[in-house]
Order: structure tokens, then sequence, then C-alpha cells
């Protein structure tokens, strides 16, 4: 598994900066979201990404604006990272016009065309085929980009992630296969499910290039991601990232969590990808106190603008909830 020790001293200080904002919009931006769900302000499903910014954080600015993503329905963090406006994503929590999927979508359908981010999927591993399709696409008309495809690591179980691996390195497709194997799915522990818990093994099955890398660690997660795009744009075909890492808070806001100890989920939290990186930079004199101070401001301060904005937005109409919905089929 890939690690980022030797990558870390030749880290700019503004690179770190970026990284530590970014992995704390996602933190605070979905602590906000559990409290207000917890006050009724957002409705329905609710899956958030704490403990897994590091994923995101690391394999997103790794695409171009003309590259694609195609995410689960924990994608809040990926949804960010892209560019999709903290505003258009609250409002969409919200479920107001204002939001990236017009309010229609909520929390596990953040979609937007201008950012290229296709979903938040609900169906587990349904974005597989569909980023195959996109990649597909794109090769068949001479286009130079990437299509990246997030999936947990229940997504392995599925007949689409084969059907999926397989049509991709059959033709060779420019697409980047993104594992978050958090180790439990939805709720039941890796080793109960899979008879190789080295996914990335499975991907190598279909001559796929793959690695795994430590989920938990930013820096290793986008050394790795800038490996494998600048194979995919060379032409050497699909590549796959198997990160491991580990989500803090339940699988969803309706899950007991009977199936792992508070223990265990204790001493992950030790190596959270927010704690671990700002510890190393500060211990390294890269990150200050007042930077973090600073940091926390300027990602308050964006998230209580997004609130307001969700929270002055408008309901669709009743009368056009059906548009989009049903063709309209002529007399």
């Amino acid at each position: 598994m890939t690690g980022s020790a030797d990558l870390k001293p030749h880290l700019a200080r503004s690179h770190v900066m970026d990284l530590m904002r970014q992995m704390l919009r996602i933190r605070r931006f979905e602590e906000k979201c559990i409290e207000l769900y917890a006050t009724e302000r957002i409705r329905g499903f609710l899956h958030v990404y704490i403990g897994e910014e590091a994923v995101a954080v690391g394999a997103l600015p790794t695409l171009t604006p003309d590259d694609a993503v195609v995410a689960t329905y924990r994608e809040h963090g990926q949804a960010l990272i892209r560019g999709v406006p903290m505003n258009a994503i609250m409002a969409e929590m919200y479920g107001k016009q204002e939001g990236c999927s017009g309010g229609r979508g909520g929390s596990m359908h953040i979609f937007d065309v201008a950012h290229r981010f296709y979903g938040g999927n609900a169906i587990v591993g349904g974005g597989l085929p569909l980023a195959v399709g996109m990649a597909l696409a794109d090769k068949m008309c001479n286009r130079r980009r990437v299509t990246a495809c997030f999936f947990g690591d229940g997504a392995v179980a599925e007949g689409e992630f084969h059907e999926s691996l397989n049509l991709a390195a059959v033709w060779k497709l420019p697409i980047l296969f993104v594992c978050e194997n958090n180790l439990y799915a939805m709720g039941t522990a890796l080793e109960l499910t899979e008879s190789e818990t080295d996914l990335h093994l499975k991907a190598q099955s279909y001559r796929i290039s793959s690695v795994a890398v430590d989920g938990m660690d930013v820096v290793a997660v986008e050394a790795a991601a800038r490996r494998a795009t600048a194979a995919i744009r060379a032409g050497e075909g699909p590549q796959f990232l198997e990160c491991r890492t580990y989500r803090f808070r339940a699988h969803s806001a309706f899950d007991p969590e009977l199936y792992r100890s508070k223990t265990e989920v204790e001493e992950w939290k030790k190596r959270g990808p927010i704690e671990r990186f700002g510890a190393w930079a500060e211990a390294n004199a890269i990150l200050h106190p007042t930077d973090f101070a600073a940091l926390e401001q300027e990602v308050a301060a964006e998230i209580e603008a997004a609130v307001a904005f969700a929270e002055s937005g408008n309901w669709e109409p009743v009368e056009t909830l059906t548009r989009g919905v049903y063709a309209e089929v002529a007399p």
C-alpha cells in the first residue's frame, strides 16, 4: 500500500493550506447538515463522508474541468471539491428550487452539469456502468477526457462492478475507478462478504493497473491519483485506486451501528485525515495555530452563508412538480 512519507517534505505551504481548507469544508459542512437534520430543516436520507475526506480532496484536483465525475449517495464531499457551490448544495439538501438539482434530488442525488458532476446515485454500484458509458463516448469521439468513478466496498459485490471493469479493460477506456473501502459497506464487515479482501486485486484480475493506498492520508491519495490520471491520459487505459478509509459516523442517519464497537471507531478517529495532516503540518512548522483558526473562521462563514441561502430559497410550486417526470404525449 502506497504512503506519503517521502512526499510531504516537498509540499508548499499554500498547497498544505488548500488541502486542509478543503478537508475542513467537507467536515464542517456535514457536521452542520447533521445538526440541521436533527432539527428537520433537512429531511429524507443523509449519508455523511466524515472520516473519508482525504479521498475526495486528494483525488479530485487531479482532474480537469473537462473531465467527469460519477459518485455515490455519500457525495457531498466530492461535489464540494469538484467546485459545485456550497450554496447550491445546501439548498439542494433543503429541497429548495435553488439547489443544484432543482430541489428534487436532495442529499443522495447531487448533480451539476456545469461542473460535469453526474451524481449522486442512490443505487449501490449504479454509477459504475454510467461511468463506463461516459468514458466510452469520450473514446469514440476522440475526446481526451477522464471519467472518475467513486464507489464503496459494498459495490464490489455487485454484478455491475465486474461487468464494468471487464468492459473498461476490453475497450481500454479512459476511466479512473476509485474504491472508497471503509471496511463495512452498509453494515457488514468486509471479510464476511468478500473472499478476497484486497479489493484492488480484483481489478488486476481484469488486467487493470491497480494500487491500494492509505485513504486516511490526503497526500498519498493525491500522489496515487496523479500517477493514475497521467497514465490514463497517456493512453494506458483504465486505472484503479483502492483507498482504504473509514467513516466515523454511522452508514446513514437511521443506522443503529451495531456492527462495530465504539472502541474501534475511536481508534480510527486518532488516524483521521484532518487530525493527522494537521498534526504533521503543525509539527513541521508549515501551519500554525493562527492558520487553523483562520481556516475555521473562513469555513464557518461559508457555511453560515450557505444556510442563509437555503433558508431564503423557494419551494417548487405544486403545479410544476410533474415537469420532467412524464413525457408530454400529443393528443
